[in-house]
Order: structure tokens, then sequence, then C-alpha cells
């Protein structure tokens, strides 16, 4: 992983002091709360519906087991809320009301602290540490080269890439060092800081899309071109939210030296052009659909000018690519394990015949590397009891230990909300196995319906209309028997509880979206999303199935879906093969079919 130097050492410390003197300059009433607030949010601290809620960064995901040890420290001893904050906030999260199952138990909320949760970003977020002890965390953070700059605001957002860079087997080149140079060129980019609106980036090095690019205001994707020149394939305007768009492409093949002064212009025409009048379309999207050419015309002409008449000043000159790559450091492994490779296959084929479990995780929790003795591996942060992708502090550590013992110190958050690591060595993969088992983060549903995506939702965020985690829990109480989640296959399923889409429900072979009506908590299903991996097809948002649903028919209506699927599909169908093949409409009938007569839902809302 990346080896921060001494200036970004130095940096992060310095921005830490700098951020304690302003937090404590609003402390004594000589920063206005309107001052201090842009002040705040450039640090990655919001206020959310009871408490503020920090977002560090990880840029393109890699943590080192020391981060992690630090990020459960934050946990235990910072995201703990006063007694009567957490009361209030329970007895007012209960007044919602619980989620009835089909066996007549039910679910509802139960706030929970001293975690961290893993976001679809690869950022890791607090629900509960009280703004007086904000600089204290943050100068914490700083010393494991930790931070929350720029992971809110109107500016360059955390660089994303694939969980998998610099190891896949299916890799054109690493994406991480481009990663970090477009990193260190956007923060605290004095031209890009206040933008029309955020700004979102994500980079794919391999042949299959596991960045989600056509989702991004710009999404990367490493080529070589006939001559076996590397550049990159430029996409520009994709977003979630309000108005679901997929970015068209503006460059089939840039030079990869030129890819900080093309995107230094993209974004100069966005800065000057994109709406600040309306913060629905402030987006780089709204901009790049309703302008067109016009907009790809004005790109062309500001590069044009930066590197003809500015001279090029962003070009990456081969030596400060080798002097960032350089700083990405593989971990000293030991490759001459005592097996041979056809001893350890067999090993590991054995164990698999013994334990169905462990050949079941062997399927899908463990990836290809591109080192034959080497294998990536899933932990799975998607289990009954706990929220998707939410780590207690016991968890982190835990997961410290396993990254240490078995992957050279490192670990990587995934854009699904699980934990990576990335160079475990294949003849400890029943080891590791027998680990991860006891710490409950072996389940092996990685890929399939359990493992979904989440966004904290209503529990947490004011800005949503619905809650997430409850219809989540419901979902995976439902679906726990491991024989019934393999015979249903791959599945994305992703939840938002608001049109910002969080949850990213928009790409979800199944999507949920939690929507107010009446003041009260509703539900769209779409289905026939993709994120643009080769499992699911080009990126595509999904298409909604009818009127808005109750919490409580909401798992009903998952368990329709799945059902028709299950009558329908050919042998060895997947979900989203069976859904394009025979078209929504079937799907759709099942799923109205499954609302509740209107006498429950009146007697339930008056229980509530």
């Amino acid at each position: 992983m990346y080896q921060y130097t001494d200036f970004d050492r130095q940096f992060i410390r310095l921005r830490a002091e700098q951020f304690r003197d302003q937090l404590e300059r609003w402390q004594a009433g000589k920063l206005t709360e309107e001052q201090f607030r842009p002040l705040r949010l450039q640090n990655g601290w919001y206020v959310q519906r009871y408490a503020p809620m920090l977002r560090v960064a990880v840029p393109y995901g890699e943590l080192s087991s020391t981060q992690l040890r630090v990020l459960a420290r934050v946990a235990r001893e910072y995201d703990q809320p006063e007694p009567a904050l957490l009361a209030e906030a329970q007895a007012t999260q209960e007044k919602l009301g619980d989620i009835p199952l089909a066996d007549g138990r039910r679910i509802g909320t139960k706030l929970k602290y001293g975690y961290g949760h893993f976001t679809t970003r690869t950022n890791v977020q607090y629900n509960w540490i009280p703004l007086s002890k904000a600089a204290d965390v943050m100068d914490l953070l700083a010393t494991v080269q930790l931070h929350g700059i720029q992971t809110s605001g109107n500016c360059i957002r955390n660089i994303n890439s694939d969980a998998l860079a610099g190891i896949a087997a299916d890799e054109i080149a690493d994406p991480r060092p481009f990663c970090e140079i477009l990193r260190q060129w956007s923060t605290l980019h004095p031209e890009f800081s206040f933008l029309p609106r955020k700004f979102k980036i994500s980079i794919n090095g391999a042949r299959e899309d596991r960045a989600a690019l056509g989702w991004y205001d710009v999404g990367l994707q490493l080529v070589k071109n006939d001559a076996g020149e590397l550049g990159f394939k430029v996409r520009v305007g994709g977003g979630m939210g309000r108005t679901p768009t997929i970015s068209p492409v503006l460059r089939e093949f840039l030079p990869w030296n030129q890819l900080m002064n093309y995107l230094e212009a993209v974004i100069r025409v966005y800065n000057r052009y994109g709406r600040r009048d309306n913060s629905w379309k402030a987006r780089i999207k709204i901009l790049v659909k309703a302008e067109g050419q016009a907009y790809i015309d004005q790109v062309n002409e500001e590069f044009r000018q930066i590197v003809e008449d500015e001279g090029g000043p962003h070009t990456i000159t081969q030596a400060e690519y080798d002097r960032v790559a350089a700083n990405f450091r593989e971990p000293d492994l030991d490759l001459s394990p005592a097996n041979a490779e056809a001893e350890t296959l067999e090993l590991l084929r054995t164990a698999a015949n013994e334990d169905r479990d462990f050949g079941r995780w062997l399927t899908s929790n463990v990836l290809p590397h591109r080192h034959p003795q080497l294998r990536a591996v899933m932990l799975s942060f998607k289990r009954l009891g706990y929220a998707p992708g939410d780590a207690t502090a016991e968890q982190m550590e835990a997961a410290a230990e396993l990254a240490d013992r078995f992957s050279g110190g490192e670990a990587r958050v995934t854009h699904e909300q699980n934990l990576l690591l990335p160079w475990v060595r294949r003849d400890q993969l029943p080891a590791l196995y027998q680990a991860a088992k006891a710490l409950g983060l072996a389940k092996p549903n990685i890929g399939l319906l359990t493992d979904m995506i989440a966004c904290p939702g209503g529990d947490f965020c004011s800005l949503a209309n619905a809650r997430s985690l409850p219809i989540a829990e419901a979902i995976t109480e439902r679906y726990q028997d491991l024989d019934e989640l393999w015979d249903l296959g791959q599945i994305d399923l992703h939840i938002s509880g608001c049109i910002n889409s969080c949850g990213h429900h928009h790409s979800g072979h199944i999507g949920i979206l939690g929507v107010d009506k009446d003041g009260k908590e509703w539900y769209q299903i779409t289905l026939g999303g993709s994120d643009g991996t080769t499992l699911s097809g080009p990126a595509i948002g999904g298409k909604v199935v009818g009127p808005s649903f109750t919490a409580a028919e909401v798992p009903d209506v998952i368990e329709a879906l799945l059902a028709t699927f299950r009558a329908l599909r050919k042998p060895g169908e997947l979900f989203i093969d069976a859904l394009r093949r025979i078209g929504h409409e079937p799907f759709k009938q099942a799923a109205n079919a499954a609302r509740h007569p209107k006498a429950d839902q009146e007697a339930l809302a008056e229980q509530d």
C-alpha cells in the first residue's frame, strides 16, 4: 500500500491543528455557525439527525492494520452518545413503528454506537462523536495519516478504485499511482474547493469494471491503444440521485501523462457553467446532458489552451509517476510454503469436501490474484444483528489482527461495504477461514442476496425519508438459510433511505428507495439496475415496478420477486439474466400482488 511521505504526514498534522483552532474559535463565539459550517464540512464533520457524523477518508480503500486499530479506538472512545441524547433518539425512532415479519415477529430500530461504518465509497463513518471532541479525534487520526479532508463540501471527493487494484489477475495497469497523483493534485485545489456541487472520480485498471465508472462524475478506464501505449478512456457526467445518469464517453483514448491537464479542463468548464441556483441541478451530469456537444467542445478548447497556451503545467512526467509508484510497497511475504502447488491445491480440495461451508467460502469469498501463490479474501460484514458495513471496535481490532497474521498488515474497504485482505497465501486459507469464522466474518454470502448495500438511512441521516437498516435486517433475517441463498445465486440488492442514493439503489438488480408520503415511510422498488460489472452488464438504472410500498410490505415484495424468479428461471440462470430474458411484467405483477390489504395497513398505522 501507499507509504506516506514526510510531507504527507506534516500536511495532515497541520490540517488537524488548523481544525482545532477553528473549532475553538467557534466554541468561543469568534466564528459564527455560518462561518464554521464550511470549515467543519471540509474536514468531514456533518450534523446529522441526532448528533455529528464524521466521515474519515480512506483513499482508494487501502488501510493498514495500524490504521484499523486507530479507527477501532475512535469507535470505542469517542463514538459514544450522552445517555439522555441516546434515550431521546431511541424514543423518536420507535415512534416510526416496527416492521412485521411473516412469522409474526417484528423488527424495529435499535440505535447502536461504538461502531465504524464502511461506505460504498470506501470511507469510514461514525454517527455519535460530539463536536466538542472533534479536534481530539482529528489529532488521533493524524497520528496514522488518516483525516476527513474533502470528504464533504462542494469539492473533489475521495478518489475511488477497484478493491483489487494492483493485485487483480485481469489488470491492464495498476490504477493506484494515478489515484494518488489525483489525490495530491485535488487536495485543497484553490480553483476547485467551491464547485457548484460535490465531485467524484473513480479509476479502474482491470478489464472488468469493478469501479462503477458509469455512475461517477468522472470515470477513468485504463486502456492500451493499438500501439500498446497506456492511456485512459474518459467518461464524464454520470451520477445517481434524483436524475440517475450514465456518463457518456468523452475520450476513447487519452495519453496517461495528459490525465491532469484534461481533468483540469473538464472541471474548469463545470466550475464556470455549472448551476449554482439549484442544488438538485448543480451536478456535472446536468450540465453535460443539457449542453451535449457544446460542453465537449468547451472542454476540448480548454484542454487545448492548457496544453498549448499554458504549456501543459499538469503533464505527468515519467519521473513523477515513478516517484509516486515507488511509494506503493508490497508486503514482505514468505512465498515459499512447505507444500508444493499441487499438494496445496489437493489439501484445499480435501478440506472443502469435508466442510461444505468452507468449500462455499472458497468459491464466494476467495478471489484470484495476479500472483499464483496468493489470493484476495473477502471478510463479510453482512451478518445478522449488524447493519451492512458496520464494524464494532472489537471487530475492527480483530480484522487488524487477521490483516497482520494473513495479509502483510493490509486490508481494503470495498464498494460493497466489506473488508478485503489482499495478500493471503493460498496455503493459509484454511487457517484464515477458521479465524474469521470464529469472529463471525467468514459467512460465504459474498455476491448473494444478503451481501446487500445499504446506507444508514433514517436511523441516522437527517436527509433520509425512511429507514434503511430495519428493512435490511428484515430481509437478512428472512434469508439466513445458506442452501436457499446459494440456490438463488448472485443478486445485487441495494437500499437507499432517500433520493440522494447513498445506498446505490439505482444500480441494484433489486433496488429499494425510501420515500416520504403523508409523513410516513414508504418504499419504491426498482428492478434491473447494473453497476457495470461482467455479472450485471453495462451500467444502467433500474426501473420502478409501480406505486410505493409500506415498510411492512417490503419483505413480502422481495419474497414475491424471488419466488417468481424461481418459478420462471432456466437451470443455472441468474436473477438478472432471467429478468432481462423474461421482462419486468411478471415481476411487477408479483410485487403488486404482495401488497397488504388496506384494512391491515390501517390497523398497522393505528398501532404505530
